[in-house]
C-alpha cells in the first residue's frame, strides 16, 4: 500500500504514474529514438516512460532539459538546483522539490541550504547570493510579469552575470512547466509499512 506525499523532503518518493508507462518491450520505433536521450543521461524514468506516449514532444523535451540544466557555463549545477527547487515550492511539487533538493545536498555536499529553505521557505536564513537566487525563482513560479528590473538589479548585486540569470529564469521556468506535469500525471508516494 502506498500514501501520497505532501510534505516536502529531501528523501526522494516514488513517482507512481496515473497513465500507464510506455512499455520499452513494446514501444514504437518513434518512441525508442525519443528514449535515447533522457533527462540527467540516466535511467529511463515511469515519467519520461510516460513522456514517451507523444515521441515528438519527448525527443525536444529531453534535450532541451539536460541544456538548461547540465550546460556547462553559467550558473553552476547546485544553483541551477536552487532555481529548480524555488519553482516547485510554489507549484507544490513534492516530488522535484525532493529530487532538486537531494541533488542540491549532493552537489554542495551539505544540506544546510535546503534544510533552512524546507523550514522556512522563502524566509530562509540563506547567503545573500543564494537568497535573491530563491527568491527570484519564487517570483517568476508566482507572477512572471512581476519579475522585474528591480529584481533583475538584485540578482546582480548579489553578483549574478547575465549568462547567470539566464540559466535561473530557464531553470525556473521549465519547472514551472515540469511541475504542472507531475501532478496531472503522477503523485509522489511512500510505500506503508505493513504489520
Amino acid at each position: 500500500m502506498t500514501r501520497v506525499v505532501h510534505k516536502f523532503t529531501r528523501n526522494v518518493p516514488i513517482w507512481q504514474p496515473r497513465v500507464t508507462p510506455v512499455n520499452l518491450s513494446d514501444a514504437s520505433p518513434e518512441q525508442l529514438d525519443a528514449l535515447q536521450v533522457t533527462p540527467s543521461n540516466t535511467k529511463v524514468s515511469d515519467y519520461v516512460l510516460v513522456l514517451a506516449h507523444d515521441p515528438e514532444t519527448l525527443k525536444v523535451r529531453s534535450p532541451l532539459f539536460n541544456a538548461i540544466m547540465y550546460d556547462p557555463g553559467g550558473m553552476s549545477r547546485a544553483e541551477r538546483e536552487l532555481g529548480a527547487i524555488g519553482a516547485s515550492i510554489v507549484n507544490r511539487c513534492v516530488y522535484c522539490a525532493a529530487v532538486h533538493a537531494d541533488r542540491h545536498a549532493k552537489l554542495e555536499r551539505s544540506t544546510e541550504v535546503t534544510d533552512k529553505i524546507f523550514v522556512s521557505g522563502a524566509d530562509a536564513d540563506l547567503s545573500p547570493r543564494d537568497k535573491a537566487i530563491l527568491n527570484f525563482a519564487i517570483k517568476l513560479s508566482q507572477c512572471p510579469p512581476e519579475a522585474g528590473d528591480e529584481d533583475m538589479g538584485a540578482l546582480r548585486a548579489a553578483g549574478l552575470s547575465d549568462d547567470e540569470i539566464l540559466d535561473l529564469v530557464l531553470s525556473a521556468a521549465l519547472f514551472g512547466w515540469a511541475n504542472r506535469l507531475m501532478h496531472v500525471l503522477g503523485d509522489p508516494v511512500r510505500q506503508e509499512v505493513t504489520a
